[in-house]
């Protein structure tokens, strides 16, 4: 089992900038991968951000250019660099740890974080 705390959430005004954080525990050898998702009142989920153990990130092409994954395994922490956020970023920002032992394919979820931009 991993345990994922995301944190760094808040308010902010449109063309600022906010870091989240996402802090993974427990069973971290079974992490493959790592990512970012939101979710905006009545939408669905959407990826976000993702980055593989080797460093590979993708991205969603609505934040291209403005937000940035990045990763330390040595503290297993997840970070999503956002900046120039628009009032459509607003949404809860979800941590996503793809998990792998042998042919066993699963995820695990952080609880979210709200991320507000507003005029």
């Amino acid at each position: 089992q991993v345990q994922l705390v995301e944190s760094g959430g808040g308010l902010v005004q449109p063309g600022g900038s906010l870091r989240l954080s996402c802090a993974a525990s427990g069973d971290i050898f079974s992490i493959s991968a790592m990512g970012w998702y939101r979710q905006a009142p009545g939408k669905q989920r959407e990826l976000v951000a993702t980055i593989t153990n080797g460093g590979t990130t993708t991205y969603a092409n609505s934040v291209k250019d403005r937000f940035t994954i990045s990763r330390d395994n040595t503290n297993n922490m997840v970070y999503l660099q956002m900046n120039s956020l628009k009032p459509e970023d607003t949404a809860v920002y979800y941590c996503k740890a793809d998990q792998r032992s042998g042919l066993r394919r699963w995820s695990s979820w952080g609880q979210g974080t709200q991320v507000t931009v507003y005029s």
